[in-house]
């Protein structure tokens, strides 16, 4: 049932709703890291629901063009890229949720598939190893889920939204078509710049109330462009 609610989801929308995911070019050979090492206890919970995490490209590669460690997402040599894939993260209760799951490895053409979402090689096997092996038993699965929650966010023009006077988080927030505000969490670097946006969902993936939303409606926030 997860997986055909999620389908659907996917192919509800037409192309444009794709306006944030960029033209990509994907290397013809990637290596698979291996899974890192967890950061903290395994939790083996009931999943209650899930968040979709976006980060906002342009800011996170601001200063890190010449990073070689950033080369997929900041090297312009894929594409350049706006809203990214950060993770889709199971949760069990607020401040709760599983993590560290046994988790198979991943294969180089699975990380080399999912490029284009979340252009990093560590990230991917870190969100899989992390999350995604308490939602799926398998990193495609969880790959598959991850792509048709993106393709179903409406994403807003954010050159024009760069552009307002005055922009606050809550504007952000109500420039995402289709999704409820109260399910989108904003969060912005102390230097006031979006850096992710998270988008809440209930267990049968439809926009959940987000229980912490992050920056207030009334917060200033900007928007770095990149180039």
């Amino acid at each position: 049932m997860r997986k055909l609610a999620l389908a659907a989801l996917g192919l509800a929308l037409p192309a444009s709703a794709l306006a944030e995911v960029p033209q990509c070019s994907i290397p013809p050979q990637v290596s698979a890291p291996a899974l890192p090492a967890p950061d903290g206890p395994r939790r083996v919970l009931p999943v209650a629901g899930y968040t979709l995490a976006l980060s906002w490209s342009p800011e996170y590669c601001r200063t890190r063009a010449r990073d070689p460690r950033a080369a997929f997402q900041c090297g312009g040599k894929l594409g350049h890229f706006g809203f990214i894939l950060h993770g889709l993260w199971p949760e069990s209760s607020p401040g709760n949720w599983p993590q560290w799951c046994p988790a198979t490895p991943l294969s180089a053409e699975t990380v080399r598939r999912n490029l284009c979402m979340t252009p990093s090689p560590d990230l991917i096997a870190h969100e899989w190893a992390k999350h995604g092996a308490c939602m799926t038993a398998t990193p495609d699965s969880y790959f598959r889920s991850s792509a048709d929650l993106l393709r179903s966010v409406r994403f807003p023009d954010m050159v024009r939204l760069s552009h307002r006077p005055g922009l606050t988080a809550g504007d952000l927030r109500t420039a995402f078509r289709a999704i409820p505000a109260s399910a989108i969490r904003v969060k912005a670097n102390p230097r006031g710049w979006l850096d992710e946006v998270h988008i809440c969902y209930g267990k049968d993936f439809k926009p959940a109330v987000c229980t912490e939303r992050g920056a207030d409606d009334s917060m200033p926030i900007k928007i770095w462009r990149g180039r």
